[in-house]
Parts: C-alpha cells; sequence; structure tokens
C-alpha cells in the first residue's frame, strides 16, 4: 500500500511560506511527478513527506494513518537521492544490505532481497565491486536497490538522473518506468525536467512558488493546461503565446498555439515571416519565424527534411482547433 494525502499542508521557513496551504492526494500504486521551475517548492514538497522537514500547519497521511509527527524511519518510505550517496569503501551488495542490516534483518532474507534487487536491476554481475569501479548509471541502480529491498510504501525520488549524461538518462527514465510497472509500487519523482515528467508519469501534479497550478495525466496537462504558467512550461518547444491583435481576433487577451499545430507553406497563409534560427533534430527541424506585426518569433515544427533556410519567406496557418485562449488574468477561457 502507498495511498498518501496532504491535508491543509503548510510550510514556512521563518518568516517566509515556501509553500502555501495545499490539498493533494497520491493514489496507491501511481507515478506522480512533481515538476516545476528551480525553487517552486517540489522538493520541499517531497522532504515534508518523507518527514526530512516538519510540516508548519496541516497533516501527512500514509496508507490512512496519520505520519505528520513520525520520523522519516517510521514512515515506510524508501528516498533516492541526486547523489548517489553510497559506501565508497564497501561493495555494492554491503550497499544494498545496508539498511536491512540496520533494520536487523536476518540474514538469510537480506541474501534472498539481495538477489532480487540485483536481478530486477541488472546488478548480478556487479555485485562484487565497488562503487567506484561503475559507471554514473550503475551507481543510481545500487541507490535504487538499496531503495527496494526495504520494500517501502512508496519511493520517493528527488531529481536522481540530474548528475548523468544525456543518454544515460534517457535509458535511466525507461528503467525507472520498466521497474514501476514491474513494482507496482507508488512512486512520487520530483524533477524541473518536463519531458522526463511527460513520459514517466501517471499524474503531473506542476508547482509555481509552493503552489498547485495543476495536477492531471500529461496529455490533460498538454491539451488543457489551466493556465499560462502550465501552458507555457508543459510542452517542448514550448507554447507559442501571443498577444495583440492576433489575441484580439479570437476574442482573448493572449493565444497559444503549439509549435506542431501550424501548418507552414510556401504559398499562402494566414501568416507571413521569414525564417530564422533553426533546429534540426533528424525526424524533425523546429524553425523560428519573425511574422510580421509579432512582437516574439513564432516557433513551428517541419519535417526533418524539410528544404526552408535562414531568410526565406514563409507563410502559416494554425489549426483553430488546437488554439488556448487566455483571459488577462492568466485564466483559460473556454
Amino acid at each position: 500500500m502507498g495511498h498518501i494525502q496532504l491535508k491543509g499542508v503548510k510550510k514556512n521557513f521563518g518568516d517566509v511560506t515556501v509553500i502555501p496551504t495545499l490539498d493533494l492526494e497520491i493514489e496507491d500504486g501511481k507515478f506522480v511527478v512533481f515538476v516545476g521551475p528551480s525553487g517552486c517548492g517540489k522538493s520541499t514538497l517531497l522532504r515534508l513527506i518523507a518527514g526530512l522537514e516538519d510540516v508548519t500547519e496541516g497533516v501527512v497521511e500514509i496508507d490512512g494513518q496519520d505520519a505528520t509527527g513520525l520520523p522519516p524511519a517510521k514512515r515506510r518510505l524508501a528516498m533516492v537521492f541526486q547523489s548517489y550517496a553510497l559506501y565508497p569503501h564497501m561493495s555494492v551488495r554491503k550497499n544494498i544490505a545496508f539498511p536491512m542490516k540496520m533494520a536487523r534483518i536476518p540474514q538469510e532474507e537480506q541474501e534472498q532481497r539481495i538477489t532480487e534487487a540485483a536481478r530486477v536491476l541488472n546488478l548480478t554481475d556487479y555485485l562484487d565491486r565497488r562503487p567506484g569501479q561503475l559507471s554514473g548509471g550503475q551507481r543510481q541502480r545500487v541507490a535504487i536497490g538499496r531503495a527496494i529491498v526495504r520494500e517501502p510504501a512508496a519511493f520517493l525520488f528527488d531529481e536522481p538522473l540530474s548528475n548523468l549524461d544525456a543518454a544515460l538518462r534517457v535509458g535511466m527514465r525507461l528503467e525507472i518506468s520498466e521497474l514501476h510497472k514491474r513494482l507496482a509500487t507508488t512512486m512520487i519523482y520530483v524533477t524541473h525536467d518536463q519531458v522526463e515528467a511527460m513520459t514517466m508519469a501517471d499524474k503531473i501534479v506542476v508547482l509555481n512558488a509552493g503552489v498547485i497550478e495543476q495536477v492531471g495525466s500529461p496529455l490533460e496537462l498538454y491539451r488543457e493546461p489551466r493556465n499560462l504558467f502550465v501552458a507555457g512550461f508543459i510542452g517542448s518547444p514550448r507554447m507559442n503565446l501571443l498577444e495583440g491583435s492576433v489575441a484580439e481576433k479570437y476574442d482573448a487577451h493572449i493565444v497559444g498555439i503549439r509549435p506542431e499545430h501550424i501548418e507552414v507553406s510556401a504559398a499562402s497563409g494566414d501568416w507571413t515571416g521569414t525564417v530564422g534560427v533553426s533546429e534540426h533534430l533528424g525526424s524533425d527541424t523546429f524553425f523560428r519565424v519573425n511574422v510580421e506585426g509579432f512582437a516574439e518569433p513564432v516557433t513551428v515544427r517541419a519535417d526533418g527534411d524539410v528544404d526552408l533556410h535562414y531568410g526565406d519567406t514563409i507563410h502559416l496557418t494554425p489549426d483553430p482547433h488546437q488554439l488556448h485562449r487566455f483571459d488577462r488574468d492568466s485564466a483559460r477561457l473556454a
């Protein structure tokens, strides 16, 4: 079981409120991602759940039990940090066994759990090595293995992939997602990378200055962002947000359109502009287009082999069914 509820939770550091009062339910077995820019409070919120920070107000419930006053060791949660925090003088086997040793679990059961965790994480051939003999991805798997053997109610991940290079991040992202499917255990994952959030989560919690801006599935947030902050944060590249006469045309203060929802033509279209800087990514190419009368360039997506060059004149037509309208208070209009 790993059902977690935050009821009226608030966190102050002195006179500064970093988490205004909020409520949040994390269902058993779900993969929930806290995402937002640096300083938005996502790691603080995770630490409140873990018991590493004291709650100023409110209640933290784990499986229906009030855990607000419990120390971290009593909450049945396992945390994986950005730093691997492995003991360099110990073998992989001993690093994984360490929390079980502290909990005085019988040796035979320790060996069974180590064997199973190593199998799940493809670490069987590395159990007798030390951390210094492993790659960054392997060390992170050891840290996850150390969490698995505790058999927690939920796993808490605090930006665990930030120290890895791009290729390793993609691989570990897939491994953690696969691990969640196999274990069917609640996982809460903190990241500032919205691509990680979109590809891994069952549910995303978007945070901004400690406030929950929106909670929903990746596609819900992508298709129906509640406000300008979510619209601009979710999606890569970010949504084009346009003001002025183009927004007034659609009876809005600001209209948003994603790069993939703009048709590109050399012949005609609603908007005319010149091609600026482009990013060629193989299957796709993203162009920055300087549109006549627009304050900011518009980003559009085209096929990877499209024959467009810097300075070319092109025409753009937004899909009217994919426009997002926002009012002066940044809220989404129906």
